[in-house]
């Protein structure tokens, strides 16, 4: 029993669930002007929990033929037999289904609505679709983790708004840097299943550059959040500092990979990195909006 219940829980991919909530709250917190009702919050929460879940869940079956490949996802439940294909299938509609009627009937349409379309974006656009046909398949699959800050948004407001667009922004631009290295660090994983993967068909200088790329849109977005969702100069400072200290980061990581003689490529130093700026991100956008000034 205890192993069937942690191979349902281990198909909704909880800590990339996490990564996604960790956005949910604080954009909520900056619709509402001030913390929204407990009530709305949990039921948002629990929504897009559900949503993202249902997405893993899909995926998890869909690439289960991928995950036997991969040393990184061979012990995924699907692999080891611990749930069948047919029960993981059943189990990812029951989910997908449940979370969009009970955003829905606990907090909005507009709501319900989004986190249909993310499901829809996660599962066919990216892992159906992209995921196996094209090096910039992260890029356009990765809007579907964008949602949250929508569904969170439009929770509060019933609505979307240039505020939320821009949050939207800075996730998108931020995927890239973010999934990359991961994808430096397994690229011998994702080749065996023949996943093309930016970094398994294009040499790391390339790559590092397309990830500086990106993180100067994501830090644009992320300052015209500041005029536009109008907020204080400490959130603009902190979003400045934060994301010139990633910045850092991507350029460090493209000297090493032009110069081999400067070090080793430390890709997952940039992983944790982008976690880390992303949550000290929404932390900033959370805290500014109590902040006299």
């Amino acid at each position: 029993m205890r192993r069937t219940v942690g191979g349902y829980v281990s198909l909704t991919k909880p800590r990339v669930i996490e990564l996604l909530l960790i956005t949910t709250v604080p954009t909520m917190i900056l619709a509402q002007g001030g913390f929204p009702s407990p009530g709305l919050m949990v039921a948002t929460l629990i929504g897009g929990a559900a949503a993202a879940g249902g997405a893993n869940a899909f995926n998890c079956f869909l690439d289960r033929d991928i995950d036997e490949v991969m040393n990184r996802t061979k012990r995924r439940p699907l692999v080891t037999g611990d749930i069948t294909p047919r029960a993981a299938l059943v189990f990812s509609w029951a989910l997908s289904l449940a979370s969009i009627a009970w955003l829905a009937l606990l907090v909005n349409v507009a709501s319900a609505a989004l986190a249909a379309v993310a499901v829809l974006l996660y599962v066919v656009g990216y892992t159906m679709i992209l995921k196996r046909r094209t090096p910039q398949n992260i890029v356009w699959g990765g809007a579907a983790g964008c949602m949250p800050v929508l569904i969170g948004w439009s929770a509060v407001t019933g609505g979307v708004s240039w505020a939320a667009v821009l949050l939207f922004g800075v996730i998108f631009f931020w995927t890239p840097p973010h999934y990359w290295p991961l994808s430096m660090k397994f690229r011998r994983d994702y080749a065996a299943a023949k996943v093309p993967m930016l970094p398994v068909v294009a040499a790391d200088t390339k790559v590092a550059r397309q990830m500086i790329a990106y993180t100067v849109a994501m830090i644009a977005c992320s300052l015209l959040l500041a005029p536009v969702a109008e907020m204080t100069w400490v959130y603009t400072v902190l979003a400045l500092a934060l994301g010139a200290w990633f910045m850092a980061s991507c350029i460090g990581l493209y000297r090493r990979a032009v110069d081999p003689a400067r070090g080793k490529l430390a890709a997952m130093k940039v992983f944790h990195a982008s976690i880390t700026y992303l949550t000290l991100l929404s932390v900033a956008i959370a805290v500014d909006v109590f902040l006299p000034l």
